[in-house]
């Protein structure tokens, strides 16, 4: 590209740079500088506030619940959605319409959300009401062990349907000739599936990963709305420990906790795309290999 190109280019992204860089990267300097400071004087403490929130019990719980929360929900989300994409893909005539009515729970607004809740998951509620007639006890879900899981099939329920689009998306960039090549050569379901489908889905396993990492901290809504500022302790995410901190004004400790949350949801990042693109340059020489033959 010549000079004025690149000089076009530039101009072209500066104003989002410039949005970007007051509104987020100035602001989460601001953090990192109040984190090492104190709350009322302001007066450098070095590590201390790092020290405090490792030692605090509300964190270590909200920690654990967190990453517990996402080792369970984003294989489950993942792995359902590419199975439920690709049955979609074999159904030509029916596939497209039903992709389509999987988004219906992200329009869903999150006050009709709670109200579902509600009326499920109550102690008198609707799976309360079930189980009674087989002689059961009424349960209050939200404030039972069960809430975890509750909550779990609320994260699961509410983005699976995007995540089927972007599936589908992915199996439509697929040459159709790479199957034919690998059905020609005697290659069996499972071994077109491994072979050729997932290493072709790369980029969007990648973009899907991410994206279901972002979104399982806004399952933090649902939660409140429900259970409120104190939800059962296996439900108590670190959303909720920032929240209170916020509403006491610990501004030190709550700083602290995100410059860490920070480091490793960008280490988690870098990591996956890591993992994802070194598989690239194998796919392009796999997709070379079956069209040559």
């Amino acid at each position: 590209m010549n000079k004025s190109g690149r000089f076009t280019g530039i101009f072209f992204i500066l104003p989002s740079f410039i949005g970007v860089l007051i509104f987020v990267l100035l602001p989460f300097l601001d953090v990192v500088r109040r984190s090492f400071t104190s709350v009322v004087a302001g007066e450098w403490v070095g590590l201390k506030n790092y020290q405090v929130i490792f030692g605090n019990g509300a964190f270590q719980l909200a920690a654990v619940n967190t990453l517990k929360f996402l080792l369970i929900c984003m294989p489950i989300l993942i792995g359902l959605s590419l199975s439920v994409s690709v049955c979609l893909d074999k159904q030509a005539k029916f596939g497209h319409m039903l992709k389509s009515v999987y988004l219906v729970p992200m329009a869903v607004p999150v006050a009709s959300i709670v109200i579902i809740w509600r009326v499920l998951f109550h102690k008198q509620g609707i799976i309360s009401g079930l189980i009674g007639i087989f002689g059961l006890d009424a349960v209050d879900w939200m404030n039972s062990k069960y809430a975890f899981w509750v909550l779990v099939l609320s994260y699961v329920w509410k983005n699976a349907g995007y995540n089927i689009v972007l599936w589908m998306a992915g199996l439509a960039a697929i040459p159709d000739s790479i199957y034919e090549a690998a059905k020609m050569d005697g290659a069996g379901g499972w071994q077109i599936f491994c072979k050729i489908t997932l290493p072709n889905l790369g980029k969007v396993a990648y973009t899907i990963t991410i994206l279901s990492l972002l979104n399982s901290f806004k399952v933090f809504r649902e939660a409140y709305l429900v259970a409120g500022d104190y939800p059962h302790d296996s439900m108590y995410l670190l959303q909720h420990l920032f929240n209170n901190w916020y509403r006491e004004l610990s501004l030190d400790k709550l700083s602290a906790a995100a410059v860490i949350v920070a480091i490793v949801i960008t280490l988690i990042v870098l990591q996956l795309g890591r993992l994802f693109y070194e598989e690239e340059p194998r796919n392009k020489r796999q997709r070379r290999r079956f069209r040559s033959s």
